[in-house]
Formats: structure tokens, sequence, C-alpha cells
């Protein structure tokens, strides 16, 4: 399937106003710079959404249980990765958490915003 990329941009800057909030309230404590901060977490989103946009898409029929686990399973771990090696003093533990909260909510708004408004990404 083919996304263009104006319809994933949409999709991530619904993903970064979701997530930025989230992961920089829960790791706040651990980077007093706020501009580092903010950095990191796009940069921790950029490293992930594209594949789950254009990558995923091609390996597992969208929507299915499949596709769902292996993309959103990949952000989850890879952006923990990115918290865990970035912060210093945050555990494995809570960088998984903080990425599994971020991530169940962007894919929880993005599935409310689909239901509510049909195709926005398109």
């Amino acid at each position: 399937m083919f996304f263009p990329a104006d319809a994933w941009f949409r999709a991530f800057l619904l993903t970064l106003a979701v997530e930025v909030p989230i992961v920089a309230l829960l790791l706040r404590r651990f980077e007093p710079s706020w501009p580092r901060l903010l950095v990191l977490i796009v940069f921790a989103n950029l490293a992930t959404h594209p594949a789950v946009w254009f990558v995923f898409t091609q390996l597992f029929l969208i929507g299915t249980p499949g596709y769902v686990v292996a993309a959103e399973g990949w952000a989850v771990g890879a952006e923990a990765v990115l918290y865990w090696s970035a912060f210093r003093c945050v555990s494995v533990r809570r960088a998984v958490a903080v990425s599994l909260v971020a991530n169940l909510a962007s894919f929880l708004a993005g599935r409310l915003l689909v239901a509510v408004w049909p195709d926005p990404f398109w």
C-alpha cells in the first residue's frame, strides 16, 4: 500500500502532539534542559514513526493484530532503548513504561481520530 508523505507527516504531527507532553512529563526530572529533552523525544519518534508507516505496512496487512503488535512493538522498544541510553538515571523498566504509555496514548488518539473523522490522513 502506498502512503503519501504528506499523510505520514500529518500522522507524525499527531503522534508528536500526544507523545511529547507525556514523555516530557514522565522524564523531566531526568533532564534539566527543556530543549535537550524535547529534541530527544522528537528524534525518538522520528527514528520509529517512518518505519511504522512505510516499512511495517509492506510486511503486514494494515489493521491486523500482527501489524499492530509488530509496528507498535517496534516503536515501544526502539524508543525505550533511546530513552534508556540518553538519560543516564533512567532504568530499562522506566524507559519501557514511558514508551509504552506514550505509544498507547498516540495509538488510541489515532484510532479515535479515525473513528470521528474517517481517513484524516489522506
